[in-house]
């Protein structure tokens, strides 16, 4: 598997995904840390990828998402956007609902047929 079928992988396969500089407990970047506390206060359990453990990844996602910074938030497959677009959203009250959208279908999707 290619790196950039990798990320689409990573993407399709985690509703709330977020490529960080380290991980949410020790965010290796402002940016990140700011990012993971917003995601944390929204309440919903999240993905990771530390794109300074994976450095293929690091260097393919930018041409992937054609957006060129980190974090990176996706959210439902759909790149949302960096730290200020993030924070932005959340102090809008933007995120919130459309990060609990993806929670309840993917838990609407989760449950078996009666």
């Amino acid at each position: 598997m290619s790196v950039e079928e990798t990320i689409k992988e990573q993407i399709e396969s985690n509703s709330i995904l977020l490529y960080m500089k380290g991980n949410p407990e020790q965010p290796q970047c402002g940016f990140s840390s700011q990012a993971t506390q917003i995601l944390m206060a929204c309440g919903k359990r999240f993905a990771y990828v530390d794109i300074l453990s994976n450095p293929e990844i690091r260097a393919t996602l930018p041409s992937v998402s054609n957006w060129p910074t980190f974090p990176q938030l996706f959210v439902g497959g759909e790149l949302v956007g960096g730290s200020d677009i993030i924070t932005e959203m959340f102090e809008k009250g933007e995120l919130q609902p459309m990060i609990d959208a993806v929670v309840v279908e993917e838990e609407s999707s989760e449950k078996p047929e009666e």
